[in-house]
């Protein structure tokens, strides 16, 4: 009679192909995300070849779409919540500018009505954002037919 001990056999799991599959897992999608980087605010700013504005930090942006929407440092803002905010900030620092971002779409009376409503809450100091035009950017600009008497 064998009366020794018999040692039972470790069993092990192998987490290696484990840590292999989450790893190309990661990867798979790290690759395959897209990040956003801007809210998706589109507005297609005028051409301009006026010089750029100087920026401050505490500036206010106002975004306005050709749908009508109205954004204030990229959140949505309605006309109660835009009157506030610039009450707000004119209380903060009087000197603080409003930068108005409208789409080449958008109504010049809504425009003026944004302006008039940043003044009236002690905003005097507006701008209105502008892309640079072929002419300012140094490119020859395009040439405008005429036409001839005879």
């Amino acid at each position: 009679m064998n009366f020794s001990v018999r040692r039972r056999e470790e069993s092990r799991v192998d987490v290696t192909p484990l840590i292999d599959i989450i790893f190309q897992l990661v990867l798979f999608f790290m690759v395959s995300t897209t990040f956003v980087t801007s809210p998706g605010i589109q507005v297609d700013l005028p051409r301009s070849s006026a010089q750029t504005i100087i920026r401050e930090k505490n500036d206010v942006n106002v975004w306005m779409t050709a749908e009508g929407t109205l954004y204030l440092d990229r959140e949505p803002m309605s006309w109660s919540a835009l009157t506030d905010r610039f009450a707000s900030a004119a209380l903060n620092d009087p000197n603080t500018m409003v930068i108005i971002k409208a789409d080449t779409d958008v109504d010049h009376g809504r425009v003026v009505a944004v302006m008039d409503l940043a003044r009236a809450r002690g905003l005097t100091r507006l701008a209105i954002a502008t892309e640079a035009s072929a002419e300012s950017a140094g490119l020859p600009a395009p040439q405008e037919k005429s036409e001839e008497n005879p």
